[in-house]
């Protein structure tokens, strides 16, 4: 159990009989009545953020979660099969628990994070930012560079992002994870 004052960005707590992370909070001292901290909850499980208000010295139950890399060895139909780098164990995750996921490619590291008393794992998460090669996209015209368009491109796991009219099929971009887009062109 962990007093309310003692939540911090990362934290996890069940509450409602859900896991949640702390995400944002701040400590509030009204000039009338008693202090409280506001805070903004994601649940595990399906995504969704709360915000949530708690009382100082209210008691909360904490959760110690694990974080282990783990690597992505192929997919297996609906789950995807990783190995513990430190036990060499496969385990089968599903697609929908791994954030990032269509920009996945064999052999790329996630963090993988586990409930340290049940060893339930509650997600999986990729590195914020990739480098995957462009297999397709549409031939950019020469001179066309001022403006700042954007052109669909396929990527090497499948994927599909925007990049600049610049980028050519066979070129190695920079891609972020979390809301998949365009952040740079590799140069070799």
């Amino acid at each position: 159990m962990i007093n309310a004052q003692d939540i911090k960005i990362g934290t996890c707590i069940r509450m409602d009989n859900s896991l949640y992370f702390c995400i944002d909070f701040l400590h509030v001292k009204p000039g009338k009545g008693n202090t409280f901290m506001r805070t903004k909850l994601k649940n595990v499980v399906d995504g969704r953020v709360l915000e949530r208000r708690f009382n100082i010295g209210e008691k909360l139950e904490d959760v110690s979660v694990e974080r282990r890399p783990y690597q992505f060895l192929y997919n297996d139909g609906q789950d995807d099969i990783f190995m513990n780098n430190e036990t060499f164990e496969q385990v089968p995750i599903n697609k929908e628990m791994v954030t990032g996921a269509d920009f996945m490619k064999e052999g790329d590291t996630v963090e993988v994070v586990s409930d340290a008393s049940t060893n339930t794992i509650l997600f999986a998460e990729m590195p914020t930012k990739v480098v995957l090669k462009v297999t397709y996209t549409e031939p950019g015209i020469k001179g066309d560079t001022a403006t700042n368009t954007l052109k669909p491109a396929t990527l090497e796991t499948g994927a599909e992002v925007r990049v600049p009219l610049f980028v050519n099929e066979g070129d190695s971009v920079e891609i972020d994870t979390r809301d998949g887009s365009y952040v740079k062109r590799i140069t070799a």
